[in-house]
């Protein structure tokens, strides 16, 4: 059985047998990572770094949560539809809630799509909550899905709004490109919707 240890953000790490690499000098990579108000002090983790020790400096609320850190996630995961029927439903609830709607159009193949889809993660959190990012693999829905869609090159990222395909940015370039054309995509009909 394997313990857990949740790291609080505001934690700091101590390294016992090695100098933490150059790059880690503020510990943000630990930032949405929440911690019950009892976390031990001084509790030894294993890291690929080498054994830390870690201090709890952070001051809990009356609510147990941290008080003045943004507890917003750093990424989140694009939800896969798999199917017409759930595709359908995507857009009608989004529809409901008058929300928008992020589709990455994707291939399991396409280099370019598995670059981009972790960044695109990060960008969902820019959104997050207001507007849900989805991905479709083109290759497990049926063709008719893609067609309707007016998908034709790998990665597409497009955006739905009252149930309508109102936008799109075919991610031919380089990842940091194709995210800053899809954050304009969005800021752009957002503002006129």
């Amino acid at each position: 059985m394997s313990n857990v240890l949740q790291i609080s953000p505001a934690s700091k790490i101590t390294y016992l047998n090695t100098k933490p690499p150059f790059w880690f000098p503020n510990f943000n990579l630990i930032r949405a990572i929440a911690c019950p108000p009892n976390l031990v002090a001084g509790c030894p983790i294993k890291t690929h770094f080498g054994v830390a020790k870690i201090e709890a400096l952070a001051k809990y609320g009356e609510e147990g949560s941290v008080q003045g850190l943004d507890d917003s996630p750093a990424s989140i995961e694009l939800q896969p539809i798999s199917s017409e029927s759930q595709f359908d439903r995507v857009i009608a609830e989004a529809q409901q809630l008058n929300e928008s709607v992020v589709i990455l159009w994707k291939a399991s193949w396409c280099r370019k799509c598995i670059y981009l889809k972790p960044k695109l993660e990060k960008l969902a959190a820019d959104y997050y909550p207001s507007m849900r990012f989805y991905s479709v693999d083109v290759n497990t829905v049926p063709h008719k899905l893609v067609v309707c869609a007016g998908v034709t090159k790998m990665p597409t990222i497009q955006l739905w709004k009252d149930g309508k395909k109102q936008d799109e940015v075919i991610g031919g370039h380089k990842a940091h490109l194709v995210v800053n054309e899809v954050r304009e995509m969005i800021e752009n009909n957002e503002s006129t919707l």
